[in-house]
């Protein structure tokens, strides 16, 4: 068994994958190690939607979207809010890869064998005029086979390479320091953990057997975020989100701890912009948890009312899908973690989608005869098996029974049926004409005049008391964690800096420890389609940059 490679890489998760796959193809020889077993091989990615951000694509332009360079660095811009000196590698990082989406990115991955479902998402609206915010047009591209669909190329290139002894995995490896000789990182130091054979995404033992030391030419860091570490999130927790939230569930399996971070920041590297962070609101319990405290996200259409844990409807442009942190704030504001969305059948089974790879079979699995049931409507078989199981939905055939079993789920009954009442049935007026002056129904008309919407995403507007739409349905949404948007600072090959803004020689990161390019390529807030898409771009610098230089 070796104990020196050319170049070691610390976490088997999509940026590691793709940085072994462009060192192997360099012809060096790489050890991957990750602290998880052989089953967790892609980590996060596995468990993704498999959305995509990017620009001027054939099925963007088949769909009769106009998108540019131009006005994709401009949305950007506007989401990322740049404000910080060290912003500036972040931006170079941004400007880089939304050039990528712009160009090669999309012939790159074909090349790869993925491809994409036909209906571009439009996730992010903003809502706050032509220079806030948010997506100008959709770009969320799902990837054919979610997940599972963007990590099969890498993993198979990384197979073929163990095959051929240019790479070794070595699971159940915890890394604990980075080894700095004269200045340089030249290996890593661990334990080895006991062998596990729980499914993938449960937590594993962390029994330890012994230690390990080995050297290498360069040490790549791609060890994820720490979206499953509750402590670190409220740790980090910025005051313009409001009070850290007492209750969070999980969007990421426990293993995402973001422990590398505090080694690699001991070994000299930097990191900036902690205090930014991604994570939803539309988060429900899984009925069927993998890991702990296991939550997954609604991706919602525009149609379903907002309430806030009083009953009192959020204000505009806060609708469902348009901003996710400026929702975050508002709902953290009103001293509660959750919030409600009430809809009907005819929305829920048009607009709600599950993320996740297990919660989309007909994606993942690449069934062309099941995708179209997404236009049939009936929502899907997951959809489903939440309104019959999960603890968050409350079905109902009239408003006073729904109010009733909203207030039974939360430990006070907050919610005044009469004021929901008035509420509702003030939006259902504005639906007598075509126009009218509710801003979410003027929203959801204009969506409608996207195909892609009005085919599968956007029900037809109705109004939410009418019985023939119903039954109604509510749904509590809780805080779900998902993404660091912070992380190691790296120049554009991946390098990592340290506090003098030098390069750490030998030490590289990727993915999302580096925030996902220059420690936080998405400032303050992201254009969705841009987390697994910076796992790639930085993951392809990375193993490029390193197999240059070891």
């Amino acid at each position: 068994m070796q104990t020196h490679a050319d170049i070691l890489i610390i976490g088997a998760g999509l940026a590691g994958l793709v940085a072994a796959a462009e060192a192997t193809a360099a012809g060096k020889r790489v050890l991957v190690l990750d602290q998880e077993p052989a089953q967790s091989l892609g980590g996060q990615a596995h468990w993704s939607f498999g959305g995509l951000f990017l620009v001027d694509s054939p099925e963007q332009r088949r769909l009769g979207i106009r998108d540019s360079f131009d006005l994709a660095w401009a949305d950007w811009l506007a989401t990322a809010g740049f404000d910080r000196p060290e912003d500036a590698w972040p931006r170079r990082w941004a400007e880089a890869y939304v050039q990528w989406a712009a160009g090669e990115k999309r012939a790159w991955l074909r090349e790869r064998g993925i491809s994409f479902f036909p209906v571009v998402g439009w996730a992010e609206r903003g809502g706050y005029g032509a220079s806030g915010p948010g997506n100008s047009v959709p770009r969320f591209h799902v990837t054919w086979g979610t997940g599972p669909g963007v990590l099969a190329p890498f993993v198979a290139q990384a197979r073929a390479a163990e095959a051929s002894g240019r790479l070794e995995f070595r699971f159940r490896h915890r890394v604990s320091e980075l080894i700095v000789t004269t200045g340089a990182v030249t290996g890593v130091r661990g334990e080895v953990l006991a062998p596990s054979d729980v499914a993938r995404g449960q937590p594993s033992s962390r029994e330890q057997l012994g230690e390990f030391e080995l050297s290498a030419g360069a040490v790549i860091v791609t060890a994820g975020g720490l979206g499953g570490n509750h402590g670190l999130v409220r740790q980090h927790w910025p005051a313009r989100l409001g009070a850290a939230p007492a209750s969070l569930i999980s969007g990421v399996p426990a293993h995402v701890d973001g422990r590398m971070l505090g080694i690699t920041e001991k070994a000299g590297g930097q990191i900036i912009n902690q205090d930014r962070m991604w994570h939803y609101t539309e988060g429900i319990q899984n009925w069927d948890p993998i890991w702990p405290m296991h939550g997954i996200r609604i991706l919602p259409g525009p149609s379903s009312l907002w309430f806030d844990a009083r009953g009192r409807r959020l204000p505009g442009p806060l609708y469902p899908g348009f901003d996710t942190l400026g929702t975050l704030a508002h709902i953290q504001k009103t001293g509660y973690d959750y919030s409600w969305f009430v809809l009907t059948q005819k929305i829920i089974e048009k607009e709600f989608a599950l993320s996740g790879s297990e919660q989309n079979p007909d994606l993942t699995g690449k069934s062309i005869w099941q995708t179209l049931g997404r236009v049939r409507g009936g929502g899907t078989p997951p959809l489903r098996a939440f309104l019959e199981k999960g603890a968050d939905f409350v079905v109902r055939n009239n408003l006073p029974d729904l109010v009733a079993g909203m207030n039974a789920l939360t430990p006070e009954p907050l919610l005044d049926l009469a004021a929901m009442q008035a509420e509702i049935e003030n939006r259902d007026r504005q639906l007598t004409n075509p126009f009218g002056k509710d801003q979410q129904l003027t929203a959801v008309r204009g969506a409608r005049k996207y195909l892609g919407d009005r085919l599968i995403r956007t029900a037809k507007p109705h109004r939410i008391l009418d019985p023939a739409a119903g039954p109604l349905i509510a749904v509590r949404l809780h805080l779900i964690t998902r993404k660091s948007l912070g992380g190691l600072l790296t120049d554009l090959q991946g390098r990592v800096l340290g506090a003098s803004g030098q390069p750490v020689p030998g030490l590289y990161a990727a993915g999302e420890v580096a925030g996902f390019g220059g420690g936080g390529l998405h400032g303050y807030r992201a254009l969705e389609g841009t987390f697994l898409g910076g796992c790639l771009f930085s993951g392809r610098a990375a193993g490029r940059a390193a197999a240059g230089a070891s």
